[in-house]
């Protein structure tokens, strides 16, 4: 048996097989290597901290540059604190180093040609305008004013010197706030809507000679008001309304249906009898009421069956009271203010046109304030009135004429009420000098043309009563007494006279306890000579 022994060859320290054939100069290069890597990191953290401490530099001398300019705006802001930072404008206006006062001055006059400006609407060819006093349109000025002057003043130095920084670059324009009154806006809108073309037509009516009369209405459009509105305030919120017209908003409405109920409410009156206090003294006239004729379902009917445009007509009647005013009695009014009387001739047909005018005077009540007419309360002269034919002054003659003779009428009640101390309202002489009077003592009176007219200038209520009899009219003036009772004195004097003219003047005197207080002028007149 052989046994072949294994030879193991063990090599100590043995190089790897690159290194073998490396040439001795590159091991030793790569040997080196470590130091160099260790000297290039080095560098690089000395290059590193360089750069930190550059930009330190730089930081710190960014840091002082803002804290000079800090520093200045902050001295700029405590020196210029009485006054609106630079760069601020109140609509336009540049209120730059100005004080509050210097402000409202500039910005005011701007205003003043503005804030009166019409705020033109229009619709289709319809134009309209609405001024802002219609509506108190109020730009609020002053409150613009202390923002602007605000800006820069909170009192914080870095918010302040951001702020007044910012105006100064930028620039800060502040638009004033406005207020109106909507109510008024909204109501002047609504009347447009009954202007405009087109427009819805509603049911109305009207009373005459004692008929009531509907017309139906028609569909059309009105202003839609809310919209407009809106509109408006957009406009006034950047004032483009100086410049723009501003639309109106319309919608199509059909007329409201016709309230025959309502109707019958505003048409219906109840009579009220007259009556009268004494604690305190006081007179309430007597008032007629009105009705419809036939009953409120009746005209409910007529409306319903009305199918065509034609107007509804519905008759009314007359209440009557059961008290009238005329029909006071004597206690109603106490006192005899003043009288006066003139004589007439009988002659049958003037004397009916005396006593015609007459009646329809007596009883008259004027409560203060009140205007007397005698051509309204005598009325026309007619022959179905019952006039006749008299002597009458035409054209410088004596001719007849129809209701000659009640000029003696308006004279007597003339010289009446001077002596009752009441204002003469209108007033005009005749001709010729009458024969019942003298100058300047009488009251003609033309129908449709030449009237006599008083006031109650008195405190209380007065009654006129009149009379045509036994050749005398008459008339009497009562009523209350006041505190301070005058005596009256009138004067008629012929100033002049010519041989065709004659002219006078005709005063009335107040007198206390005997002493002249007054002296009134009624009126001057000049009357030809027969």
């Amino acid at each position: 048996m052989i046994i072949q022994e294994e030879k193991v060859e063990i090599v100590e320290d043995e190089k790897p097989k690159a290194l073998q054939k490396a040439a001795p100069n590159e091991i030793q290069k790569q040997e080196e290597k470590p130091n160099d890597i260790q000297e290039l990191n080095t560098e690089k953290k000395s290059t590193k901290k360089g750069s930190i401490y550059y930009f330190l530099i730089f930081i710190a001398a960014l840091l002082l540059v803002l804290l000079v300019i800090f520093g200045v705006f902050a001295l700029y802001n405590i020196s210029h604190n009485n006054v609106i930072a630079n760069g601020i404008y109140v609509y336009g206006v540049d209120l730059s180093g100005k004080t509050k006062g210097e402000a409202l001055e500039a910005v005011s006059k701007k205003f003043d040609s503005i804030q009166n400006k019409d705020i033109k609407l229009i619709s289709d060819k319809y134009e309209t305008a609405i001024n802002p006093t219609e509506i108190n349109l109020k730009y609020d000025i002053n409150a613009a004013i202390n923002y602007a002057f605000s800006i820069g003043k909170s009192g914080n130095l870095f918010k302040d010197n951001f702020e007044v920084f910012n105006t100064m670059v930028s620039g800060t324009n502040i638009t004033p706030t406005y207020s109106l009154d909507e109510d008024s806006l909204i109501s002047t809108l609504d009347k447009f809507s009954k202007e405009i073309p087109n427009a819805v037509v509603e049911s109305s009516y009207y009373i005459e000679n004692s008929t009531l009369y509907i017309t139906k209405g028609k569909e059309g459009y009105i202003v839609d008001s809310k919209k407009t509105s809106s509109d408006v305030h957009s406009k006034l919120k950047d004032f483009s309304y100086l410049s723009q017209t501003i639309p109106l908003s319309l919608v199509k409405q059909a007329p409201k249906s016709i309230d025959i109920e309502q109707i019958y409410n505003e048409v219906h009156k109840e009579a009220k009898d007259a009556y009268y206090t004494t604690n305190p003294y006081a007179v309430y006239p007597s008032e007629n009421g009105v009705d419809f004729k036939i009953s409120l379902q009746e005209a409910k009917d007529k409306v319903a069956k009305s199918n065509s445009n034609k107007e509804i007509s519905i008759a009314l009647k007359t209440i009557y009271p059961k008290v009238t005013t005329n029909m006071l009695g004597r206690k109603a009014f106490p006192d005899l203010l003043a009288q006066f009387s003139t004589n007439y001739v009988n002659n049958p047909a003037r004397t009916t046109n005396l006593r015609l005018a007459a009646n329809k005077i007596n009883g008259t009540v004027l409560l203060p304030g009140e205007t007397f007419s005698y051509n309204k309360v005598v009325g026309a002269r007619t022959i179905a009135a019952g006039y006749k034919n008299a002597a009458i002054y035409q054209n410088g003659e004596v001719v007849d004429g129809l209701g000659g003779g009640i000029c003696q009428i308006s004279t007597t009640l003339f010289n009446a009420v001077l002596f009752a101390n009441l204002n003469i309202v209108e007033l005009h002489n005749h001709q010729f000098v009458p024969s019942y009077v003298g100058a300047g003592r009488d009251a003609t009176v033309v129908y449709g043309a030449k009237d006599f007219q008083f006031k109650n200038s008195r405190k209380h209520a007065i009654k006129i009563e009149c009379s045509v009899s036994g050749g005398v009219a008459r008339f009497k003036i009562y009523g209350v007494k006041e505190d301070t009772e005058y005596d009256v004195k009138v004067n008629a004097s012929i100033i002049s006279s010519t041989a065709t003219y004659i002219r006078s003047s005709t005063y009335r005197t107040l007198y206390l306890k005997g002493k002249k207080v007054s002296s009134e002028r009624i009126y001057s007149c000049t009357y030809k000579k027969h």
